[in-house]
């Protein structure tokens, strides 16, 4: 087990071999192999932001299994709670260009990864840790993977929730209600918007401002409410604070939007875990995320500490709403 008393951020979740191409997917395509899902991209940007990270994933016990695992050791990221085991890898394949049009294939279905379970959870990692990150993705693959969620959530000091709804996984009313389910036990909810927050409140068409939608959302009972918004910026509610506009970052240049909302929630949780403000921590992470475009694929370009406060540093700070 991992010194506890090193744990600032545990990541819980799946992780994919990624197979990428900046050409559309057809025969004879140039592609990339890596490793990525949302659960390792987390990890490696909350290691990058300075944090002790432990990844809890299921990993098939072959040669691209020990590869993967190697992968993130090379992230910095702490590899002894991750369970090797008989089973297929989750793939997907990707292609990605500069304007952020993406096409996703995936091939998860049964795969070790989404067979997750709380008894592959460490309690004692789980309590000490200054966060605990889990996203909608990981309760959508699999229901012991999402009872390990559930009890991640009920376990931790501190628990940060990405809904991150994939319509291909689940259907809208499963995700609110996972949503609905997770946010009373949640330090802070991550839900994008317009389109993500639009689909967990069950809006619809319905016209509604930033603000009612941030109302909304912590209406659900987390203690925070980040709701990202890409390009621009952030919108962040904190109880007894109210509303803060968070300005973006201008990405230098932009090679592959894969994995930037994964950036910042594993920036976040890093920096609350370390010690920051939810304003400071919320400003870093969506600077490292807009430098992390400039990478292909998930883990493609992940930002050191260094860079994510240099681009900070250029960026204004945002003004109270």
């Amino acid at each position: 087990m991992p010194d506890v008393r090193d744990i600032d951020v545990v990541v819980i979740g799946e992780v994919l071999v990624e197979i990428s191409s900046t050409e559309p997917l057809r025969d004879g395509a140039s592609t990339r192999l890596a490793f990525s899902g949302d659960a390792l991209n987390v990890a490696a940007a909350a290691a990058a932001a300075g944090a002790g990270t432990v990844l809890t994933a299921k990993v098939p016990a072959d040669d691209l299994g020990d590869a993967l695992v190697a992968r993130v050791a090379e992230l910095g990221i702490d590899t002894r709670r991750i369970v090797r085991g008989q089973g297929q890898h989750g793939v997907y394949l990707s292609h990605a260009d500069p304007e952020g049009g993406r096409e996703f294939t995936y091939v998860r279905k049964g795969s070790l990864g989404s067979q997750l379970r709380p008894a592959d959870l460490d309690d004692a990692v789980l309590r000490s840790a200054g966060m605990v990150v889990a996203s909608g993705i990981a309760c959508a693959v699999s229901p012991s993977a999402a009872d390990a969620v559930r009890h991640a959530a009920r376990t931790a000091r501190r628990f940060l929730y990405d809904p991150n709804f994939r319509p291909r996984l689940t259907d809208a009313a499963s995700a609110a209600a996972m949503l609905r389910e997770l946010a009373p036990l949640a330090e802070v909810i991550t839900p994008s918007w317009p389109a993500e927050t639009r689909q967990l409140l069950g809006l619809g068409a319905e016209p509604v401002t930033v603000e009612a939608a941030l109302a909304a959302l912590a209406a659900l009972g987390a203690r925070s409410v980040v709701m990202t918004c890409g390009p621009a910026g952030a919108h962040v509610w904190e109880s007894g604070a109210g509303h803060l506009h968070v300005p973006p970052t201008r990405a230098p240049s932009v090679v592959d939007q894969t994995g930037a909302g994964d950036c910042f929630a594993g920036t976040l949780a890093a920096r609350i875990a370390l010690g920051d403000a939810l304003p400071v921590a919320v400003r870093m992470a969506a600077a490292a995320a807009a430098l992390s475009v400039q990478g292909q694929g998930g883990t493609g370009h992940i930002p050191t500490l260094a860079d994510t406060r240099a681009a900070l540093a250029a960026t204004p700070p945002g003004a109270a709403s």
